[in-house]
């Protein structure tokens, strides 16, 4: 079936694709190097065709609203073009024959960081050699757009919107700052703010920054498979990409905007135990909920592992994973899984020092104990503390919260709540789901003495039933 001008190279690449996703690919460049772009153009030679950048826009703009940004477009063409065939020169023009673009999808979603990286250096600069940090921002921030503009275009966000989350914006800004604060110089060095715009950094360097940041293959991964609408439907054999998203629960219809955007979302889920990524629901949300402490536990307690996410009056987004279910009780709880982290204005986690084990800690109604909930560092000094006397918090970590190592997280020392949500992670314990809600549950201290007492609960059999989430798909 194939000519003998197909490379030896070309044979080695098509081999790392199962046999369906060999059709997919071919029908893939038929159908964008095809003149009609009709499935009759599969009849005819492939070998002979080619594909142009022309092909590749109208390809997208067929469409109403494109599955990818123009500069994306641009940039995998630029990849597709880097490619040398051997024995053959460079002077193919403007053409990228399906040698050049079956190698292209080869090394982009079955290679290694060696083979990813020569095209990734060209997707970043059509001119190759040294890069400025400039030109690896640019392509970054275009990379993590793409992602979220086509997730949303394919309807692969499971739950989440556009809509119902804040504008990306900032947050595709904040998660390339983040990747970006991995780039290493030779000497260890990381170049920081407008010295690493300004810093140049060669192939090795670059290549060893691709290897060490999984999520620059993974996008580029969902980008290729979405964008181009190849190789979408065939599972994967990670998990990256299919958890990239969790499943939303809990927000739709209700008329909610969360205080996460999409590239927080993808970059806080990345950082959660693998078996909670797959699902996010929300349990507590001061807009619909109401302020105050008590409907705080109520939603929280006894809920299985769970994000807190806040905003304070000066628009600083922050939080925190913990990883057991919270119990009001005046010890420290949790394990060396929680972590704080940072939304707006940097993107950031911050995980375990070994330091000491005071990882969470949720207090009320007691008299000798600090109420309220906090995360990290000491009582009086939290990484992040929530007071029973809801609104008010503190974030003390001069100059590092001990147990998490994380700055400040809020603009003032003391801050003002202006809104929190908190999601559960993974799936919801059982008992979480069979029981509804009790007023004992928000003052455990009542229940106790009832207990002691030798009380039982006449409320027990009171419950409201916990209405199932509808699926939010």
């Amino acid at each position: 079936k194939m000519g003998n001008a197909e490379s030896h190279a070309y044979q080695n690449h098509l081999s790392r694709f199962l046999p369906e996703e060999q059709s997919d690919i071919d029908g893939l460049f038929d159908t964008l190097s095809g003149s009609s772009g009709s499935a009759g153009a599969k009849n005819t030679k492939a070998a002979k065709k080619s594909l142009t950048l022309a092909a590749l826009q109208a390809r997208q703009s067929a469409h109403t609203r494109e599955p990818l940004p123009e500069p994306m477009i641009a940039r995998l063409y630029n990849g597709m073009k880097s490619i040398d065939l051997p024995g053959k020169s460079s002077g193919l023009g403007e053409q990228i024959a399906k040698e050049q673009f079956v190698i292209f999808m080869s090394n982009l979603l079955k290679g290694n960081a060696d083979e990813k990286i020569s095209i990734i250096m060209r997707m970043m600069a059509k001119t190759g050699g040294p890069l400025k940090g400039r030109q690896i921002q640019e392509f970054t921030e275009d990379l993590i757009t793409s992602v979220v503009h086509v997730l949303s275009y394919r309807k692969e966000l499971k739950g989440w919107s556009l809509e119902n989350t804040r504008d990306c914006s900032s947050g595709v800004k904040a998660l390339a700052s983040e990747l970006l604060s991995e780039l290493k110089l030779p000497d260890g060095t990381k170049p920081v703010g407008s010295q690493l715009l300004e810093t140049s950094f060669d192939q090795s360097v670059i290549e060893d920054w691709v290897y060490r940041v999984p999520q620059i293959s993974v996008f580029l991964s969902v980008v290729i498979r979405q964008g181009l609408h190849v190789l979408h439907s065939l599972p994967d054999q990670t998990n990256d990409i299919l958890n990239l998203v969790p499943h939303c629960k809990g927000i739709k219809g209700r008329g909610v905007v969360s205080l996460f955007d999409i590239p927080a979302i993808i970059y806080i889920n990345s950082h959660l135990p693998a078996e909670m990524q797959h699902k996010w629901q929300l349990l507590f949300s001061s807009r619909l909920h109401g302020e105050s402490f008590s409907q705080l536990c109520a939603h929280v307690v006894n809920k299985g592992p769970c994000i807190l996410i806040v905003r304070d009056l000066d628009g600083f987004i922050f939080g925190g994973f913990a990883s057991h279910s919270w119990e009001v009780k005046p010890q420290f709880q949790g394990d060396n899984r929680c972590f704080l982290f940072s939304v707006y204005p940097t993107l950031a986690v911050y995980t375990y020092t070994g330091y000491n084990d005071h990882y969470m800690y949720l207090n009320h109604y007691q008299q000798t104990m600090p109420n309220g909930l906090g995360m990290g560092g000491q009582h009086g000094y939290f990484g992040l503390w929530i007071d029973s006397d809801y609104g008010k918090g503190h974030s003390k970590a001069k100059p590092r919260c001990t147990t998490y190592n994380s700055p400040q997280l809020s603009a003032k020392e003391d801050f003002t709540l202006d809104a929190m949500e908190v999601w559960a992670v993974g799936d919801v314990p059982e008992s979480a789901g069979r029981k509804g809600k009790s007023i004992l549950d928000v003052d455990p201290q009542a229940q106790a003495l009832l207990e002691m007492a030798g009380k039982s609960r006449q409320s027990e059999g009171l419950r409201e039933p916990m209405e199932e989430d509808e699926d939010d798909d």
